[in-house]
C-alpha cells in the first residue's frame, strides 16, 4: 500500500523567521497610547515590543504548514498505546454544534433547554447500561477528575460509615500514572501490587497488602499490560471480603464494550475517558470528558448535578436532594459539548455496534501482535491474548545491536507513522505499547507492519541510522536531558537580523 507522506521539511518553525523589518499587515494597528501616568516609570517598556514584521499571508501560510507538520489522526496512523488514538466522526462534532447546542446558556432556565437535558439523561442510561452500573454522573471534566470523583466517593462512604482507620489504596504496578496521583490526592497512601510474570494481579501479594487499612484497589482490566485480568471476580471478592471497595479505570473500556459490564466483574465505581471510547476530541490539553458510574453502595455520593426525569419532563439534580454527594466538579455541568459528541456516537453505533467496537479493537491488535511477532519482535508476554493493545519489549534487540525502544520510535517517523507509547509500563524494559484501535483498515495495519520490518533489518544492519533518526522532519534528533534541564523558550533576534 501507498505509505503516507511525513510532513513538510521547511526548517523555519517559528513565525520571526519569516517577513522582514516594516512589513506590517493592511490595515495598519492604531498608534498606542500614551502610558497613563500613574504607571511608575520602572514598569514602562523601555524598547518596542519585539513582535514579529510579517504579511496577513506570511501569516496564514506559515499556521497553516506548522498544523501539516503534525502527526494526528487525520493523516497518519497514530498507534499510541493506552490512549485510544482512533478516529472520531465529524458527523458527532457537527451534530453537537448545532445552534441549539452551542448557544445554550448553563444558565437559561431547564423550562428552555429539555432537549439538551432529553440528551444528557438518555447519554447517562446507556453509560449506565453498558458499565452496569446502578447510576451514572456526566459532570467530570476529564478522566483525571472522574478518577478523583470515584476515589473521592470511595473515602465518602468510608466516612459516612466512620470506618475512618481506612488510609490505603491498593494499585498494581502496571497502572496508569495518574492512579497514584488521584489516591494521593484524596488523602490515602498508596500501596503497590506486583503483577506476575504473565501479567495477572499477583494474588499472594494482594492478600498480603489486604487489611482494615484498605480503602479500595484501582484497577484498569483489561490492564495496560494488554491483557485481562483473568482472576477480576477473585480479587473483587477478596477486596470486598476485607471491606474496600474496588474502582474500574475505564481508559481501556473500548476493549469489552458490550463483551462485559465492570459491573458484572465486581466494581463499585467506574470512571470512563469518552475521548477514549466514545470518540470525542483527544489531545491537545481537552477538553475532555469523564463521567462516573457507581454500584448501590456508592449512590448517595455521586457528584452533581445530574439530569433526572419526571413524567416526560428532565430537571437538575442539585445538593438539594444530594446532601451526600461529593458536590460539584465544575461550575456548571461538566463540558457538555463534549458530552453531546458522545452522546451522538453511541446514538450512531447502537448498541450492535458498540460490541463490534470491541470485536474489531481486539481483532486488530491480536493481528498486528501476530504479524510483528513473525518478524521477529518479542511480545513482552507470549501466550496471552492481546485485549486491544499489546507490548513489545526490544530489550534483545538493544543488548544485541543497542538500538533502544526510542531509536525505533524515532526511526518510525521517517516513515511517515507515529510512534507508538515507548517505555511505559516502566516494568517493561525497552518496551513498546502498541494500540491500533479498532478504527484502522487491515490496508493501514500492513503498512505499518512493513516500516517496522523495514527499521527492524535497518537495525540489523546499521543501526547507526537508526540511533540519529529522524532524518526526516524539521526538528531532529534533540539532546533530551539538556532539553529538560535548560529549556530555554526565549526568542532572541540574531545580531545581523536585528
Amino acid at each position: 500500500m501507498r505509505r503516507p507522506s511525513p510532513p513538510p521539511s521547511d526548517p523555519r518553525v517559528l513565525i520571526f523567521e519569516r517577513g522582514a523589518p516594516g512589513r506590517v499587515n493592511a490595515p495598519q494597528m492604531p498608534r498606542p497610547l500614551a502610558p497613563p501616568a500613574d504607571i511608575p516609570s520602572t514598569l514602562l517598556r523601555r524598547a518596542p515590543l519585539a513582535l514579529p514584521q510579517v504579511s496577513e499571508l506570511q501569516v496564514v501560510r506559515h499556521y497553516t504548514r506548522l498544523s501539516q507538520r503534525n502527526f494526528a489522526i487525520d493523516t497518519h496512523f497514530y498507534p499510541l498505546g493506552s490512549c485510544t488514538m482512533k478516529y472520531n466522526p465529524r458527523a458527532a462534532h457537527v451534530a453537537a454544534q448545532l445552534p441549539g447546542f452551542a448557544n445554550r446558556h448553563p444558565l437559561a432556565p431547564e423550562s428552555t433547554g429539555q432537549g439538551v437535558l432529553a440528551c444528557l439523561f438518555e447519554l447517562q442510561e446507556m453509560l449506565k447500561d453498558v458499565t452496569g452500573m446502578r447510576a451514572v454522573s456526566l459532570t467530570p471534566m476529564a478522566g483525571a477528575q472522574g478518577e478523583f470523583a470515584g476515589v473521592a466517593m470511595i473515602r465518602a462512604y468510608h466516612a459516612a460509615r466512620n470506618d475512618l482507620a481506612r488510609d490505603e489504596i491498593l494499585i498494581p504496578k502496571a497502572a496508569h500514572g495518574t492512579n497514584p496521583a488521584t489516591a494521593a490526592m484524596c488523602g490515602y497512601r498508596v500501596r503497590e501490587i506486583d503483577v506476575r510474570a504473565d501479567g495477572d494481579i499477583d494474588l499472594v501479594a494482594l492478600n498480603a497488602a489486604i487489611g482494615p487499612r484498605t480503602a479500595g484497589l484501582m484497577l484498569t482490566n483489561p490492564s495496560t499490560l494488554g491483557v485481562f485480568d483473568r482472576h477480576i471476580e477473585d480479587i473483587a471478592q477478596r477486596v470486598h471480603a476485607a471491606g474496600g471497595l474496588l474502582y474500574y479505570d475505564g481508559a481501556n473500556l473500548n476493549a469489552i464494550l458490550g463483551q462485559v459490564k465492570p459491573g458484572d466483574m465486581g466494581f463499585d465505581v467506574v470512571h470512563l475517558n469518552l475521548h477514549k471510547t466514545f470518540a470525542t476530541p483527544h489531545g491537545g490539553g481537552g477538553p475532555g470528558a469523564g463521567p462516573v458510574g457507581v454500584g448501590e453502595r456508592l449512590l448517595p455520593f455521586l457528584p452533581v448535578p445530574m439530569v433526572g426525569e419526571s413524567g416526560g419532563r428532565y430537571y437538575w439534580i442539585t445538593e438539594k436532594t444530594r446532601p451526600q454527594s461529593i458536590g460539584r466538579l465544575s461550575t456548571f455541568a461538566g463540558n457538555v459539548g463534549v458530552l453531546l459528541r458522545a452522546y451522538v456516537y453511541a446514538r450512531l453505533v447502537g448498541r450492535e455496534g458498540m460490541a463490534r467496537i470491541a470485536h474489531y479493537a481486539a481483532l486488530n491488535a491480536n493481528y498486528l501482535l501476530e504479524r510483528l511477532s513473525r518478524l521477529g519482535f518479542e511480545p513482552a508476554y507470549p501466550g496471552r491474548r492481546a485485549a486491544h493493545e499489546f507490548l513489545l519489549t526490544l530489550k534483545g534487540l538493544k543488548e544485541r545491536t543497542g538500538v533502544t525502544a526510542l531509536d525505533v520510535a524515532k526511526r518510525l517517523l521517517d516513515k511517515g507513522y507515529h510512534a507508538p507509547t515507548i517505555y511505559f509500563p516502566l516494568m517493561v524494559p525497552e518496551c513498546l505499547l502498541i494500540e491500533p484501535t479498532e478504527t484502522e483498515s487491515r490496508d493501514e495495519i500492513d503498512g505499518f507492519v512493513a516500516a517496522m520490518a523495514e527499521i527492524l533489518a535497518e537495525a540489523e544492519t546499521t543501526p547507526e541510522l537508526l540511533k540519529a533518526a529522524p532524518h526526516t522532519l524539521p526538528v531532529r534528533r534533540v539532546d533530551e536531558v539538556r532539553a529538560a534541564r535548560a529549556l530555554d523558550l526565549v526568542w532572541k533576534a540574531h545580531p545581523a537580523s536585528a
